[in-house]
């Protein structure tokens, strides 16, 4: 086994519009380390080092197409090396020059909504997503968005209040909406990227223990030669390997820079959802199909945790508190597995043999998962789905129990 610790690499990315080169990481540190070992910046917190409690919040954004997405996520479960060509916003960049602060900071501030501050940080780069993604965001908005956070002094009242007055605040000199688009922001993304598609050939950096290949076929090539590597997308399951078990990664291969990959289509009546969708947009192309699955959506982890994980990345580790597993079956979900050039579909059921027991092959893994879209025309029957959750807290919980239904109606009749 390669002992990732012993190797290290170099990562290049945005903070505070300068380039920052990540020199010397090991493929396992977290972006959490290195904030606040590497490069002083303390106010991002560990709490639970599991992405539950949300301390540990930051913003990333990627240059997609002509626009930069940024996503709030845990810190401590996101490995360095997939953050190259990157932009990285902290709880310390959002204030002005002057000291001024951000409107979500002085909404905190006039909300009195902290009490002992270590969980505020947080709170703030969460609401400070929303701000950039949501210009008037309602009160239930701002609840989902801090559905990742936890607070034990406070309480919600005045935080929700904090995320619902920032939008009434000026525009800030620093972070304001158009400044996060900029053009110079753009441009240094961009030039990151470039520099990203040019490193060194798969097969040299594999030898090092990392690799993020730029295609399926590139990965599949990959994982073929090295059937013992660890793949990893969001690394919201993986991450605790190291920060709750201490155990040793074999070689990476990150499918997060495989392009085709992050792709949702539809062909031939069904949803196709690739492997390094994350489980924010996979949810959402779902739910355009299938409304009444929002609830079960909303529930699933929290929004950082959906900005990183993936549905494949979900169904591929097989956990029996997977939540998506049963809805998905209901629906006649399949799974599109590849190995090399080989390519080979399986009904979601089918795929789990017993308890972390899959139908996967040595160098096999899962490509897409496909899911029928709803019957159309005057003559399609109906389809009725709903999926429940019990579990003891309402976000971001462990079910007890998940149920997924999926009912064909036609002339009133059931029919499957």
């Amino acid at each position: 086994m390669t002992r990732l610790k012993e190797k290290t690499f170099a990562v290049r990315f945005m903070l505070d519009g300068k380039v920052v080169e990540g020199g010397g990481q090991p493929p396992a540190r977290t972006l959490l380390q290195h904030l606040r070992e590497d490069l002083g910046r303390a106010g991002t917190k560990e709490g639970c080092a599991e992405g539950d409690c949300g301390a540990c919040t930051v913003v990333v954004g990627e240059l997609c197409e002509d626009r930069i997405e940024y996503r709030a996520v845990n810190s401590c479960i996101r490995f360095m090396p997939t953050l190259d060509g990157r932009e990285v916003v902290t709880v310390e960049s959002l204030a002005a020059a002057d000291g001024s602060l951000h409107p979500v900071q002085q909404a905190m501030v006039d909300c009195h909504a902290s009490q002992c501050g270590f969980c505020t940080p947080g709170f703030v780069m969460s609401l400070f997503a929303l701000y950039l993604q949501d210009a008037a965001p309602s009160r239930a908005a701002v609840v989902d968005a801090l559905a990742g956070n936890l607070c034990r002094c406070t309480g919600y009242r005045p935080i929700v209040e904090a995320g619902c007055r920032a939008r009434d605040y000026p525009e800030p000199r620093a972070w304001s909406r158009a400044d996060a688009q900029s053009p110079a922001r753009r441009a240094t993304l961009l030039r990151l990227r470039e520099q990203r598609e040019t490193q060194s050939s798969p097969g040299a950096e594999l030898q090092e223990g990392f690799h993020a290949p730029r295609s399926a076929a590139e990965l599949a090539s990959l994982y073929l030669a090295h059937p013992e590597a660890l793949i990893l997308a969001g690394g919201t399951d993986i991450g605790l390997w190291v920060t709750k078990q201490m155990r040793e990664l074999p070689r990476i291969i990150y499918i997060g820079e495989a392009a085709d990959l992050a792709r949702v289509c539809t062909t031939d009546g069904e949803l196709e959802i690739g492997a390094a969708v994350n489980l924010e947009a996979a949810y959402a192309a779902i739910i355009r199909r299938y409304p009444t699955l929002a609830e079960l959506a909303n529930r699933f982890a929290s929004p950082p945790i959906r900005n990183s994980g993936t549905l494949c990345g979900n169904l591929a580790n097989g956990s029996p508190i997977g939540d998506t597993m049963p809805a998905l079956i209901a629906l006649g979900a399949t799974l599109v597995l590849r190995r090399g050039d080989a390519l080979r579909t399986l009904p979601l059921e089918a795929f789990y043999l017993g308890y972390q027991k899959k139908d996967l092959r040595p160098g096999e893994f899962v490509s897409a998962v496909r899911i029928p879209l709803p019957a159309v025309g005057a003559t399609a029957s109906m389809r009725l789905v709903a999926s429940y959750k019990v579990a003891k807290r309402f976000d971001q919980d462990i079910s007890a129990v998940c149920a997924g239904f999926a009912i064909d109606v036609a002339g009133g009749r059931v029919v499957a």
